[in-house]
């Protein structure tokens, strides 16, 4: 039987009433991990767990989640109430969730709307980019805008306007700027670590379950990226 370790380094960045929030690592499961892994929803249990001195079952609502290459802000929920006004809030994409990503060639403007069809490959955790009228495609749009250039690569700030699967990677690999580390997508460069790519959810701004006031959370970007020679401040 594998011995489960819990995470050292989880990185809380905000506990405000039933809301926590953690800066997830790249590599790092959110939710469903395999035998002899911990997902990162466990490993937020077992700190609430010693925290509060929780015997038995911790409650955790998880209203949204990170792909595993991805880094950065993932929200929880200590009770069920809010658990569900949050998820209704993602779920009417009234939360405005804004990404850094580190992108292996510059775009051609500094600036502007991507908007395409994304068509989801059954039975693959994998998309393409398809014609609007393609059966199955949905409409994916963010807007973008580079904040610093190095060596051929660019530092980007996204905010989406649609929340589809692999969206940033795909849109911006479809026009020959894929994110660093992205193999999936047709990257060649790597961050050194095979399960991490360079995207980061920066900040998520939402509504307090139980206050009803804006609130916004930002997660610090990874270390590692400084490799590339950008100012992560």
């Amino acid at each position: 039987m594998s011995i489960i370790q819990p995470n050292p380094k989880l990185n809380v960045i905000c506990e405000d009433g039933p809301v926590i929030a953690v800066n997830k690592p790249s590599g790092v499961i959110s939710q469903g991990a395999p035998a002899g892994m911990q997902s990162l929803a466990e490993q937020v249990k077992d700190y609430l767990r010693k925290k509060y001195n929780k015997p038995g079952k911790v409650y955790l609502g998880i209203p949204h989640r990170l792909d595993r290459p991805v880094s950065g802000v993932s929200i929880f929920t200590r009770n069920s109430k809010s658990a569900a006004r949050v998820s209704d809030q993602f779920a009417k994409r009234q939360v405005t969730k804004t990404y850094r990503a580190i992108l292996e060639h510059v775009p051609s403007q500094p600036a502007g709307t991507l908007e395409d069809w994304i068509y989801r490959i059954p039975d693959q955790s994998r998309v393409e980019i398809r014609k609007q009228n393609t059966t199955g495609a949905k409409e994916a749009r963010l807007r973008y805008r580079v904040l610093a250039e190095h060596q051929g690569r660019a530092l980007v700030e996204i905010d989406l306007d649609t929340g589809r699967m692999h969206q940033i990677r795909i849109q911006f690999a479809s026009r020959g700027c894929p994110v660093i580390g992205d193999e999936k997508y047709g990257a060649k460069s790597t961050l050194g670590d095979p399960a991490a790519i360079g995207l980061h959810a920066w900040r998520l701004t939402l509504v307090h379950p139980i206050r009803k006031e804006a609130m916004s959370i930002t997660a610090p970007l990874p270390h590692t990226w400084r490799q590339f020679g950008f100012d992560l401040h």
